[in-house]
């Protein structure tokens, strides 16, 4: 199985989840959670990270965690596995307790922190479990809108700063700032390759790191070809009775972008054999 790619650098911002082996309940209960939360506090405090916000669901959690130290790899395993030894002992059971390894999105903090901030403590509210995010108890808003203590694993500032200096404005303003999250699109359209989160050109800084990894087999394909253009760059308008230009665009496409034959077939609307055989000289003479 494809291992998702692991962008970590000094300051670098990720979107952390993590989910329930074969999608079931990883919280059994409060102290379940209340044993994660210790965790992570440890976690947070031995490598340093800033928590920018959390949320506990049934079988997964999500955490948006900024690494001053490039080390977010090392803490996971800490965090999950430490995690999983005890609860398994408070439970007597045996085995894995989450679904391989953990997802990580790279976050560009200045233009999607907030977002990624509110998309997490909505995560209840989106799945219909409750109706506002303060009757969740299980997520970092009501510690950081000030209605609950801020446990020591949480850092508020940098959220809170963005909405003004007086802690008491901010923290009503970042309440109503998620609250209306509720009814915004999806933070999912500025994604690229399923790992880096930002705006148009952010991803373009890891471009060379990727380039050097793309006959890597065990990262997964849409990561190694972070950059590429959509098919409809490549495809689009194109004449396919010009067999020469659509053998070209199709190797391209295929080839140089990593494209299935199935995704580039259906989007031209041909056959997928007529794919297969464009592809084939080449793939002879190679």
């Amino acid at each position: 199985m494809a291992r998702p790619l692991r962008l970590e650098f000094v300051g670098a911002l990720h979107h952390v989840t993590s989910r329930g082996n074969e999608r079931g309940t990883v919280f059994l209960d409060d102290t379940d959670r209340d044993l994660f939360l210790e965790m992570l506090s440890s976690v947070v405090e031995k490598y340093k990270w800033t928590c920018h916000a959390y949320c506990l669901m049934d079988n997964h959690y999500h955490l948006l965690i900024e690494t001053p130290f490039a080390n977010l790899a090392v803490g996971m395993r800490q965090l999950n596995g430490v995690f999983t030894q005890k609860y398994n002992k408070k439970h007597e059971r045996t085995g894995h307790l989450f679904e391989g390894r953990y997802k990580a999105i790279l976050v560009e903090k200045e233009s999607h922190l907030l977002q990624t901030a509110r998309y997490i403590v909505l995560n209840p509210v989106r799945a219909y479990i409750v109706g506002d995010p303060a009757d969740w108890k299980w997520s970092s808003f009501n510690a950081t809108v000030g209605a609950t203590r801020k446990p020591d694993l949480l850092s508020v500032d940098w959220l809170l700063g963005r909405f003004g200096q007086r802690r008491d404005i901010s923290a009503t303003r970042y309440a109503d700032f998620v609250r209306k999250g509720v009814k915004t699109e999806s933070i999912w359209k500025d994604l690229k390759g399923q790992s880096v989160l930002g705006n148009e050109g952010f991803a373009d800084g890891f471009k060379d790191f990727l380039n050097g990894r793309r006959d890597l087999t065990d990262i997964p394909k849409v990561q190694r070809f972070l950059d590429r253009p959509a098919l409809g760059e490549l495809c689009g308008g194109i004449d396919l009775k010009n067999k020469e230009l659509r053998n070209r665009v199709i190797r391209r496409a295929v080839i140089d972008y990593g494209y299935s034959q199935v995704e580039v077939a259906g989007f031209l609307k041909l056959h997928q054999t007529t794919v297969s055989k464009i592809l084939l000289p080449r793939r002879q003479n190679s």
